[in-house]
């Protein structure tokens, strides 16, 4: 469940930060940011949905579930004993193959501790999951927001983060990243919420 005291705290944070961000608070409404467990399989999943489209990861992730476990949570323990070859049978590209291997491998050796990531900074989670072949900065990021739930996470690296700066700013050129970091600095300690109503500004149907 989400803490709705919090939700409504960031809300009012940035509607008090600036005309424009409050513009589109009020035109999305509540914050209804979904959030997965902080596990093992979570981060799968999403190195599983990487630059693929929606539809063509939830077959991919469909295969690989039915072959690596029948029912119950993914464990590392499910994903070993499958070579690169069995895993790229599901769908999975190579490279996909390896880095969830990888993920598999280095928290079965306790190089990678999901049970520790609730009382870890985001600096240390930072850096643990990035020891992971195919885990960056990004994807590292992804996971504080979505699965650990974290508050104040500002990934400006992200594309659709940038997009919508400009767009919401009505910037004539695309921001960079300090520049994004430094736009987004009135809406910490909130920016994790930042972030779904800036993404939720570029959908189809958003309200700019």
């Amino acid at each position: 469940m989400r803490d709705e005291a919090l939700m409504r705290a960031a809300e009012n944070h940035l509607k008090a930060s600036g005309r424009r961000m409050a513009a589109l608070v009020e035109a999305i409404g509540p914050c209804q940011i979904t959030y997965t467990p902080p596990t093992f399989e979570s981060l799968a999943r999403s190195i599983v949905y990487q630059q693929i489209s929606i539809r063509a990861a939830r077959s991919v992730y469909g295969k690989l579930r039915g072959a690596c476990c029948e029912a119950g949570e993914m464990h590392p323990a499910h994903v070993l004993p499958f070579c690169e070859a069995e895993l790229r049978a599901c769908g999975l590209s190579a490279q996909k193959a390896r880095y969830i291997r990888d993920l598999a491998a280095k928290t079965e050796a306790g190089l990678v501790e999901f049970p520790r990531f609730p009382s870890m900074s985001d600096e240390e989670v930072i850096a643990e999951l990035t020891q992971v072949k195919g885990i960056g900065l990004w994807t590292a990021q992804m996971f504080l927001i979505f699965s650990l739930r974290r508050p104040d996470v500002w990934p400006t690296g992200d594309l659709g983060i940038r997009n919508a700066v400009q767009k919401l700013h009505r910037l004539k050129a695309h921001p960079t990243p300090a520049e994004t970091e430094a736009r987004g600095r009135k809406w910490r300690p909130y920016a994790s919420i930042a972030c779904w109503y800036l993404w939720r500004s570029l959908e189809p149907t958003g309200p700019f």
